[in-house]
């Protein structure tokens, strides 16, 4: 279960590190991806620190915890992720159901599983 736990762990990781990079270093490339357009270069300096920097400071989170054994990084990953979740369901509420928005929200979902999984079961 453990070693199970640490592959899921680090696939999310790997996930968060691949939006978090390309955010921060080819910001044009994520306009796509999150649905957003960025209005000049302050637009793209937000998607680089915003978006890149909640992916990266994730990733960071994560990886500390994984090679030290201290899972709180996870819960705080998990809270984290949960509160994007909760935008998105708020945004659901408020400005109706669009299909697009069940991925990421699903991705979003089991990552937050992930996370209080191994949280609980590896910090015992």
């Amino acid at each position: 279960m453990e070693t199970t736990l640490n592959i899921l762990v680090i696939l999310a990781t790997l996930m968060m590190s691949g939006l978090g990079i390309m955010s921060m270093f080819a910001p044009r490339r994520m306009v796509a991806n999150f649905a957003i357009e960025p209005v000049g270069t302050a637009g793209l300096s937000t998607i680089r620190s915003v978006i890149g920097g909640l992916f990266l400071a994730s990733v960071t989170s994560l990886v500390i915890a994984l090679t030290t054994g201290q899972t709180l990084g996870y819960a705080a990953v998990a809270v984290l992720m949960a509160v994007v979740a909760a935008g998105r369901i708020v945004g659901i509420l408020a400005d109706g159901f669009y299909k697009a928005v069940v991925p990421p929200l699903v991705a979003e979902l089991m990552i937050i599983g992930v996370l209080v999984t191994a949280y609980y079961q590896l910090s015992a």
